[in-house]
């Protein structure tokens, strides 16, 4: 049964990738975290450079919703560091979709429900 007042939102991997010129910051390929929902996963180091990261946020968002085909947020995967002379880039790759309500994500009082972390019937 579909809910009219639900939406989805795409999981997102978001990698460290080389390119022809020198990484300065304090990354390397291959390291990388995730977006699931509104939590971000750190990989097996468990850590991620901040000024980057800082840089990635206001993308992430955006690209975790449907967009047109036609749209920079569904075609452009590849973001550089900010470092303007770094050579590191990182690709944001969807990998999945999750289910969400708005009764479950609202901070409005009269329309909430059970958040949905705490939502067992969540597919999360």
């Amino acid at each position: 049964m579909s809910d009219s007042r639900e939406f989805w939102l795409y999981d997102l991997k978001i990698e460290v990738i080389g390119s022809d010129r020198p990484m300065v910051c304090d990354h390397q390929p291959g390291q990388y975290f995730m977006m699931h929902g509104e939590n971000l996963v750190f990989g097996p180091e468990g850590r991620f450079p901040l000024y980057p990261l800082a840089a990635l946020l206001p993308l992430l968002p955006a690209r975790q919703r449907e967009t047109s085909e036609h749209d920079w947020m569904s075609t452009d995967a590849v973001i550089a560091c900010p470092d303007p002379h770094c050579g590191g880039r990182f690709r944001i790759t969807r990998t999945g979709k999750r289910r969400f309500t708005h009764a479950g994500t609202t901070g409005l009082p009269d329309q909430r429900g059970t958040p949905h972390w705490a939502d067992s019937s969540s597919s999360q």
